[in-house]
């Protein structure tokens, strides 16, 4: 295990190797699963604030979902999480001109529609975060659809913590992330 402050990282985050390959995956990330993309509380007010410049981007199926559901659930255990289209895709994802899902609210936030970015819990994956009440812990989600992305990983030679490195970042902040690093360079000696 690695402790950075009150964060807990599971040994995988440096162990494992990850990179994205949405040509392999094609987004599956954003489809596959019980539920929508897990949310933190100030994630509701920010989808609430956002929605009107982010659904020109959406499919008229996200959408629809959206109108019929909200812009968030309450899942059977008390959390959070995106809306879905019929139990599947996520209703803020999008399919590209190569049948690659993306995040309608990160399109509108790359054009300049919004600040918000995407659900943390998107821009940190494959880490999972769950927050205790002295720690939060951050541990790594291997699942077989991103097989691509761990070859990927492993074939340039990336760890999942530089792969992360800017939404860490986004959540953690740049002094918690460099912190992150020399603990890892330490402990790798």
């Amino acid at each position: 295990m690695i402790e950075v402050g009150k964060v807990i990282l599971s040994d995988d985050v440096k162990e494992q190797f990850f990179v994205c390959n949405l040509e392999k995956c094609k987004g599956a990330c954003c489809v596959e699963g019980d539920l929508g993309a897990p949310l933190e509380e100030g994630e509701l007010t920010l989808l609430e604030e956002s929605y009107e410049a982010v659904k020109p981007y959406l499919m008229k199926e996200g959408i629809e979902a959206i109108e019929k559901q909200g812009k968030y659930v309450l899942d059977e255990d008390g959390e959070y999480s995106t809306t879905t289209i019929d139990g599947a895709e996520c209703a803020y994802a999008v399919y590209d001109d190569r049948g690659i899902l993306k995040c309608g609210i990160e399109q509108a936030f790359l054009e300049g529609k919004t600040d918000f970015k995407k659900p943390i819990s998107c821009h940190l994956y494959p880490i999972r975060a769950k927050r205790y009440d002295e720690f939060e812990a951050l541990n790594y989600d291997q699942w077989d659809i991103c097989n691509p992305a761990c070859d990927f990983g492993k074939e340039l030679g990336v760890p999942v913590y530089k792969f992360l490195k800017d939404p860490l970042i986004r959540k953690y902040g740049e002094s918690w992330y460099r912190e992150l690093e020399s603990v890892i360079e330490n402990d790798d000696k």
